[in-house]
């Protein structure tokens, strides 16, 4: 069974609200594109999230455009989920979406079910936020 046929439940979720492609490239699943907003792109990473190997199958690069004319985005109020790029540290996560990159720790405390490190995150992962 290729990757697409096994994530066609994720393919069909995005469709009409991913601006993007899923190929299927060097055994991973890339997930490519955009969404208009927060909302769609946790609907698709939920949708991502219902095959249990999807952390080793699927690299996903998510945007969310927003209808703000590409102003950039205020900090996050009331949690919603990141997903890690790389080259991203907890505190550059915490600057962007809580306006303080030393809140890093109120990340760290609220997704301590997948981290054990402030300083070890890795791309792809899904962290919530405050």
């Amino acid at each position: 069974m290729s990757l697409r046929d096994k994530y066609a439940y994720a393919i069909s979720t995005a469709k009409g609200k991913f601006d993007g492609s899923a190929k299927e490239e060097g055994g991973k699943l890339h997930f490519v594109g955009s969404v208009k907003s927060e909302n769609d792109k946790n609907e698709l990473w939920n949708a991502i999230k219902t095959i249990p190997d999807w952390r080793n199958e699927v690299i996903a690069d998510i945007t969310v455009t927003g209808g703000a004319g590409g102003a950039t985005a205020a900090p996050a109020q009331g949690g919603g989920t990141y997903t890690v790029k790389a080259g991203d540290s907890l505190s550059k996560i915490a600057k962007q979406h809580l306006g303080d990159g030393n809140a890093y720790m109120k990340i760290f405390e609220l997704n301590r079910d997948q981290l054990t490190n402030p300083d070890q995150i890795k791309p792809g992962q899904v962290l919530k936020l405050p």
